[in-house]
This record gives structure tokens, C-alpha cells and sequence, in this order.
């Protein structure tokens, strides 16, 4: 009776884990269609391109190489239990190294749920060097990243290893990221920082005098459908991460965490339209939509502990500090058309930081040393990696097929071929 009721969990909780992850899946469409709709025309085809790519590069990589860095998972996921006789031993046995803890499920869920974070880190990247960079070599940087750099900083966290020996973040500063706010997202928005420093703005973005030219993206119902996306897959994203549905307790947590993940992005955008109108002038949809995803992104580091009141309030901070990074990178001449740093690196910090308001089992310092640990890392790996790529077969497009836009001559299709002349 008692194994019956052991694998009874254990098939919901492994349901619950695939679900999610299909959720968490269903982002590279938010990201697909936000990042198409804050781009000019001239460019869908080729950003579009690179979701679908990156997707497929980012399961490949990590199953290959990327999970046994992380988890010592192992090429083919072996130890997956199966069959009718299941004791709760073997049961045990079967879940992956990875989340792990005194949750269980198959190994491969596991997998699953993993390597669709990792994608997620990746997706990050593409939005913010958009418009310039050449398709090829954000292929070559996507394997890298997901291969390597994502799984290195995720050992560390989430996979309980040292830093290179030296110290374990978990153990030594007792730092926490529930869901990612740092070991998605930030880490995602540090690859793209690396990558949009070398590659430099697009052209006309910035006047001689300092003037920053606003370039409108061409779909902005587009760009609206895919932060609604995003937002519903949050869900997976936050409430998977809890690891379990089966018990009274992880029910309980899971719908808190549903809970705080809506009313913070809810607060994101409360925040973020008002600031705009202060300082615009104007209800700025694009920074609503950024302070959706802002919100999203702050209340991930820690979604479970806070009351609703809190995670809006949490998500309230990251609406408005996205305003004004956005804002603030702009003056800096760091040109990110989708707002993709401000969005998943600066609020991504703040979630981190916000983690001790709500959680007192973390502190301030060892969310601090988690933070800089983490970006440290995979900035300067990305630095270096994207700097290689420049040297051997460089990183940005020529000016004429920058003004002609990359659809052409990176892919050869056209997203509204019937908008253009024909020749």
C-alpha cells in the first residue's frame, strides 16, 4: 500500500515537473514574438531565425555536454527507473542529481525542466544584440553558451558544486535564487551585455550630439501577445521550481508561488506606466510590456516566501527600475532594442537583492556574492568568447545590408514580402 501510494506521487509530481516545462518551452514563442515586434520589419525573419535555432542548440548542447557540467547527469540519462515493480528505493534512485532534494521523479523530467531554463539564459541574448549581428556567429556563441558557461555558473548554484574549488555559494554565503533571477536571467543579460559592447550600437541610433534616435520595432501587437506568452509561461517557470505537487504542503506552495508570480508582474506594469507618463509624458506601451516581464523577472528569485502584497510591491520596484535603466543604457550609448539587459540584468539583480526582505534564511552579503560570482563568470567567459568569434569571422553585418536589414541578406526571406516593392 505504501509504494502504491509512493508511486502515485511519484507520477504526479513527474507529470507536474513535464507540464511546466512544456510551459517554460512555450516562452521561446513569447520571446519569439516580443523580440519580432519591438524590431524593425526588415530584421523578423532573421531574429525569428534565431529563437528557433537557439532552441534547438540550446537542448542539443546541454544534453550533450551542458548537464553532466551541471549535475553529472550523464550523455543519455542513464539510471532512469521504469517498469511495473518500482520499490520507493529504486524510485529514489531514479531522480536526477540535479533539483533532487527529497522531491522524486524521473531523471528525465528532470532534464527536461532544465534545459528549457537554459534556453530561456540563451533567448535573453538574442533580443539584445538584434538588428546588426551576424546569424552565424550568434549560432557559434549559443553552443558556447549552453555547452559551458550557462552550465558552469549553474553548477555552482543550483548544482551545489564549488566555485572553482575555492568556496561553495550555497554552503559558505547561503545563497539563494528560487527560480533564476540571477542564474537565468542575469546571466542571460551579462551575455548580451559582452556581446553588445563589442558589436557596438546600430547605425543612426545616436546623434553626433549625444541625441538618442528612438527606432520603433514594427509590430507592437506582436510584441504585446508575446509578453501575455511570457507571462503565462512564468507560471512553469516559477511554480516548477517548487519540484513537487503531491503533498498538502508543495500544493500549498505552489499556488502561493502562481499567486506572487501574477501580482508581481502585475505591479511591474502599474509601476513602469507610470513612471513612463512622468517622465515622457506619455502611457509608453513598450515599457508596460518591460515592466511585465521586470516584474516577472524580480519576483523569480524568491517567489514562495513573500505575502501577494510584497511580490506586487517586489515587482512594483523592478517595473520602475526598468524605466530607468532602459533610460540610463540609452545615455551610455549601449544600444539594446528590446530592452533585454535593463529587463533581465539590472531587475534580475534586484530580485536577488529583494530575496533577505522576504526570506530570512538568506542575507544580503552571500546574495551579493552569489551576484557577483555569477556575473563576473559569465560576463568575462562571454567577453572572451564573442571577442574570438569577432577574430575569426567577425560578429557584425557590413553597413549596407545593416540598412537593407540582416532578412536578406542572412536568410534570404523577407517577413512582409508584400509591404516591399518588387524589383
Amino acid at each position: 500500500m505504501e509504494n502504491n501510494i509512493f508511486e502515485l506521487q511519484y507520477a504526479i509530481d513527474t507529470f507536474y515537473f513535464l507540464v511546466c516545462g512544456a510551459l517554460v518551452m512555450w516562452m521561446a514563442a513569447g520571446f519569439s514574438m516580443l523580440e519580432a515586434g519591438l524590431v524593425r520589419s526588415k530584421n523578423t525573419t532573421e531574429i525569428l531565425t534565431k529563437n528557433v535555432v537557439l532552441f534547438a542548440i540550446a537542448c542539443t548542447a546541454y544534453m550533450v555536454v551542458g548537464y553532466e557540467i551541471m549535475y553529472d547527469g550523464g550523455l543519455f540519462l542513464e539510471g532512469i527507473a521504469g517498469g511495473e515493480n518500482l520499490t520507493k528505493d529504486a524510485l529514489a534512485a531514479s531522480a536526477a542529481n540535479g533539483f533532487g532534494g527529497d522531491s522524486v521523479y524521473s531523471s528525465a523530467s528532470d532534464f527536461f525542466f532544465q534545459v528549457v531554463f537554459v534556453a530561456t539564459a540563451m533567448s535573453i541574448v538574442s533580443g539584445a544584440v538584434a538588428e546588426r549581428m551576424k546569424l552565424w556567429a550568434f549560432i557559434l556563441f549559443a553552443v558556447v553558451m549552453t555547452a559551458f558557461i550557462y552550465p558552469m555558473e549553474g553548477a555552482w548554484t543550483w548544482g551545489g558544486k564549488s566555485v572553482f574549488g575555492m568556496f561553495s555559494l550555497g554552503d559558505d554565503f547561503g545563497f539563494s535564487d528560487f527560480a533564476g533571477s540571477g542564474i537565468v536571467h542575469m546571466a542571460g543579460a551579462a551575455a548580451a551585455l559582452a556581446g553588445v559592447l563589442l558589436l557596438g550600437p546600430r547605425k543612426g541610433k545616436y546623434g553626433p550630439d549625444g541625441h538618442v534616435n528612438a527606432i520603433p520595432g514594427a509590430n507592437l501587437p506582436l510584441a504585446t501577445l508575446g509578453t501575455f506568452i511570457l507571462w503565462m509561461g512564468w507560471f512553469g517557470f516559477n511554480g516548477g521550481s517548487v519540484l513537487k505537487l503531491g503533498d498538502m504542503a508543495s500544493a500549498n506552495s505552489v499556488a502561493m508561488v502562481f499567486l506572487n508570480t501574477n501580482a508581481a508582474a502585475a505591479g511591474g506594469v502599474i509601476a513602469a506606466l507610470i513612471i513612463a507618463k512622468l517622465m515622457f509624458g506619455k502611457a509608453d506601451l513598450t515599457m508596460a510590456l518591460n515592466g511585465a516581464l521586470a516584474g516577472l523577472v524580480a519576483i523569480t528569485a524568491e517567489p514562495s516566501t513573500p505575502t501577494a502584497l510584497s511580490a506586487t510591491l517586489i515587482g512594483a520596484a523592478g517595473g520602475a527600475l526598468v524605466v530607468f535603466s532602459i533610460v540610463a543604457l540609452d545615455k551610455m550609448k549601449i544600444d539594446d532594442p528590446v530592452g533585454a539587459i535593463s529587463v533581465h540584468g539590472v531587475v534580475g539583480m534586484w530580485g536577488l537583492m529583494a530575496v533577505p526582505l522576504t526570506n530570512s534564511g538568506a542575507t544580503f552579503g552571500g546574495q551579493f556574492a552569489g551576484l557577483l560570482t555569477i556575473f563576473i563568470w559569465v560576463f568575462a567567459a562571454s567577453l572572451v568568447t564573442w571577442f574570438v568569434i569577432k577574430a575569426v569571422m567577425g560578429i557584425r553585418v557590413s553597413e549596407e545590408e545593416e540598412y537593407e536589414g540582416v532578412d536578406q541578406s542572412e536568410c534570404g526571406i523577407e517577413a512582409y514580402p508584400e509591404f516591399v516593392s518588387t524589383k
